[in-house]
């Protein structure tokens, strides 16, 4: 075997690994390849042509949205349609669920969630910023229009989850679980090529990704770990660094691969946290539990939770296990007054 691979001659060697889908993990992943590079020429075109910037609307979320959202959105939601792979998308960007009705995607098999463009304020500064998708078997008849209890799943019914980091290089890490591989694209020749096989993040570190703009507004438990972050105590290699990009692909990714913990808790202002349960978390923390992390809500491991509403928030800590485990302890034991 060849060290070179490709994404598409990875999968297709990986086969046996998603038995239930014949093939069709293939095709699916080739839409999202494809889609990731068109939407990756726009970002390193960004600041050249008018492609950056808000549109002057806003999202579900309140949220303003970018030209760079709308155009990631719509590639991605085109390159799924044009395969039989997919029957419907949830996007970040869209106010409900999308139903494919052409004819070859009526009797598709799986759904697929995204947050097409995460970070994409950060694109005018050029920052790194990603896409993260999830993928689900539909729990409707194949045949009929997916339903919304297709797209409620928790998320231990994944079967696949991944992202593509725009930065330095454009990657796409993905699982199906059953480890998490890393694919570098170059541009030389158009492919993604295996980089990174069996990623596994270390078991602690010594980075916390954290707002701390929005300290005065934490929970007791998330301050007191913050504070525990910042002791100087050499032997367990702390005080540890604060990295913090705003762009949780990006932050993601540098912990997955060099051990920390990304912190979103919920705040005065958004009570029940800030990021999307369906688009972000989920599938963050399908790929750091395959990778040898944690994830949680600060008390309930995220893939348990039971989905209400495509655009739900949930407080989010993602991790090195025993990082995650050590904040989990903190908000036990400081509940707020």
């Amino acid at each position: 075997m060849s060290e070179f691979r490709t994404l598409g001659e990875f999968i297709v060697e990986k086969q046996s690994d998603f038995p239930h889908a014949s093939g069709e993990l293939s095709s699916l992943l080739a839409s999202i390849r494809l889609a990731a590079k068109i939407v990756n020429r726009e970002i390193n075109k960004a600041g050249l042509v008018d492609i950056t910037g808000s549109v002057g609307a806003e999202n579900i979320q309140g949220e303003e949205q970018q030209k760079l959202d709308l155009y990631a959105n719509d590639k991605f939601k085109a390159a799924l349609e044009a395969r039989d792979q997919v029957c419907g998308v949830a996007s970040e960007e869209e106010d409900e669920a999308v139903a494919f009705n052409k004819e070859l995607n009526k009797n598709a098999k799986y759904v697929l969630l995204m947050d097409p463009l995460d970070g994409s304020s950060n694109i005018d500064v050029n920052v790194s910023v990603g896409t993260i998708f999830s993928i689900y078997r539909r729990v409707s008849p194949v045949g009929t229009p997916p339903t919304q209890e297709d797209f409620l799943q928790p998320g231990d019914k994944q079967v696949a989850a991944g992202y593509v980091i725009y930065g330095s290089s454009t990657m796409l890490v993905y699982t199906t679980g059953n480890g998490v591989h890393g694919f570098t694209y170059d541009p030389s020749i158009g492919s993604f090529c295996l980089s990174h096989e069996k990623l596994m993040t270390p078991e602690t570190g010594s980075i916390y990704s954290i707002n701390e703009g929005n300290y005065i507004r934490f929970p007791l438990g998330v301050k007191k770990y913050i504070k525990y972050c910042q002791e100087s105590v050499p032997e367990e290699n702390r005080p540890y660094t604060s990295r913090y990009i705003g762009s949780l692909v990006a932050d993601f990714h540098r912990n997955l691969l060099k051990g920390g913990i990304y912190l979103y808790p919920s705040t005065e202002s958004h009570p029940t946290g800030k990021l999307r349960l369906l688009y972000e978390c989920n599938p963050m923390a399908f790929l750091i539990e395959q990778a040898g992390g944690l994830a949680s809500d600060g008390k309930n491991r995220i893939m348990e939770i039971k989905p209400t509403e495509l655009h739900q928030r949930v407080p989010f800590f993602v991790g090195s296990k025993a990082m995650v485990e050590k904040v989990e302890q903190f908000i036990e034991q400081n509940p707020n007054e």
